[in-house]
């Protein structure tokens, strides 16, 4: 039974125990499809802007006569407002609910990417791209709490790898819109033009998104039980609409503690799973930037191909990028998560080793298909993570756990550009992609370290995930 309050209500507790073993039980119905399509296309935009940006840094140094460091700090001011994103708005997403950062982080993004598009210089874009990374770091905390809580335990790794796996995808979408836009427009235009449709494609999101209820687990978490009971009857319904739950009177709770509070409660309670997380996302992160910045910057100079050429390179290698989230997907609740993801890591460490040897072959069709096998292990280790470090979290920290661990993993996204292209200058493109080799293999070492003694979340319910080891 239900524990109660002197009033004779539930406990916030108890109403979370009990609205998540019914949301668990749930039989996968068309409500999920919609919530997994709303939040995936939110996550296809994120993808569509990093790859965008990466697309046109050639022709802004072009247009505004910058330096090629001055070039390369709007790659950096973009991870820097991903990180301070992640971070922060993890903290708001727990202290003000999953849904309202939904719409907020859109909107931010939607501004500041039009208003990007009409910078008169290098200057103004710089600190506009800055703040279009703040709304994009905090889809990174929103969207991996909220997927695991509104989903059914059983289909849980699935649904979060699928909606990770609509990353290759808004990376396509913006490799054909450079095809076309900045390759056959002039200039001075295309770019505006692309940044644009980034600004259409989010007012898109937004409308979709529409679909998405307030986590029922959150809202019992902060004592508002009777919303939590009625958006859960309405996702057992299969209802489309959340909108009119019934408002309910918080329960007395703790105060809500500050970011700085929230952080260092996961780290006193909860050490090794903030440290998996941190680990698994500075890991990947590494590898998986470094391989973005090599293949343009290293490896395609070396094949002197046409420019024409270059960005189907990225069309063919995210088909492949593609191709190993949905066996990250499938991984998840099949194998499991431990397996899943320390698996690819190992796999994307050797994937890395042979683009190494690939790169000193020289072959385009040999680097081509390097690529595109190193892309579908290094998209499938992080399609596979997220979900298996986000779910580790208590609710009430999910998104402060998730958007702390993006940010420390930002740090590795950050340092491999440079680090890796001057070891590639100064010693050889063999020794750096051995660093990236070596990346892998750690994150691997985290996870099996992680598999000896940590919970496996394979069909389980959230809540008894904490039970069987509150320090860890």
């Amino acid at each position: 039974m239900a524990e109660r309050s002197r009033t004779g209500a539930p406990t916030a507790a108890s109403a979370g125990d009990d609205v998540g073993r019914r949301l668990d039980g749930l039989r996968w119905r068309p409500v999920h499809t919609r919530i997994t399509v709303a939040l995936g296309i939110g996550w296809m935009l994120d993808a569509f802007e990093v790859n965008i940006v990466g697309n046109i840094l050639g022709i802004l140094k072009n247009l505004w006569h910058v330096t090629a460091t001055q070039t390369s700090l709007l790659v950096s001011v973009w991870l820097i407002g991903i990180m301070i994103g992640a971070a922060l708005f993890g903290y708001f997403a727990d202290r003000y609910g999953r849904r309202k950062l939904f719409v907020g982080t859109l909107l931010l993004y939607s501004v500041f990417t039009v208003i990007s598009a009409l910078s008169p210089g290098y200057y103004w874009f710089l600190a506009f791209r800055f703040l279009t990374a703040l709304g994009v770091g905090a889809e990174y905390s929103a969207v991996n709490a909220a997927i695991g809580e509104l989903i059914p335990a059983r289909y849980r790794g699935r649904a979060s790898a699928i909606v990770m796996n609509f990353w290759p995808l808004g990376a396509i979408l913006a490799s054909f819109i450079t095809l076309y836009f900045i390759s056959l427009m002039p200039a001075a235009v295309g770019w505006r033009v692309a940044f644009a449709l980034g600004a259409v494609i989010a007012l898109f999101t937004l409308w979709a998104r529409r679909v998405l209820p307030e986590s029922p687990r959150w809202l019992a978490g902060k004592g508002r039980w009777r919303e939590a009971q009625a958006i859960s009857e309405r996702l057992a319904a299969d209802t489309r609409t959340f909108a009119a739950a019934l408002p309910s009177r918080p329960s007395p709770g703790p105060r809500p503690e500050r970011f700085r509070q929230q952080v260092a409660v996961l780290a006193r309670r909860y050490p090794a799973r903030l440290a998996l997380g941190s680990a698994l996302d500075f890991f990947e992160a590494f590898g998986y930037y470094g391989l973005f910045a090599m293949l343009p910057l290293v490896v395609l100079p070396e094949l002197q191909l046409p420019d024409a050429d270059t960005p189907w390179f990225f069309i063919i290698g995210n088909v492949g990028a593609a191709a190993g989230g949905l066996l990250a997907a499938f991984g998840l609740d099949g194998l499991g998560r431990k397996r899943t993801v320390t698996g690819f890591y190992l796999l994307a460490a050797l994937a890395m080793f042979g683009m190494g040897l690939a790169t000193v072959a020289g072959t385009a069709a040999g680097v081509l298909a390097a690529f595109t096998l190193a892309n579908l292990c290094a998209t499938g280790s992080w399609v596979a993570a997220y979900p298996t470090f986000a779910e580790l979290f208590p609710t009430g920290m999910r998104a402060s756990g998730i958007g702390f661990s993006v940010a420390v993993g930002r740090i590795g996204a950050a340092i491999a550009p440079p680090l890796l292209v001057t070891v590639a200058t100064q010693i050889s493109a063999k020794a750096a992609f051995g660093l990236m080799t070596a990346s892998y293999a750690l994150g691997g070492l985290s996870m099996l370290l992680w598999s000896i003694r940590g919970p496996e979340a394979r069909a389980r319910p959230l809540e008894s995930l904490l039970i069987q080891d509150q320090n860890g």
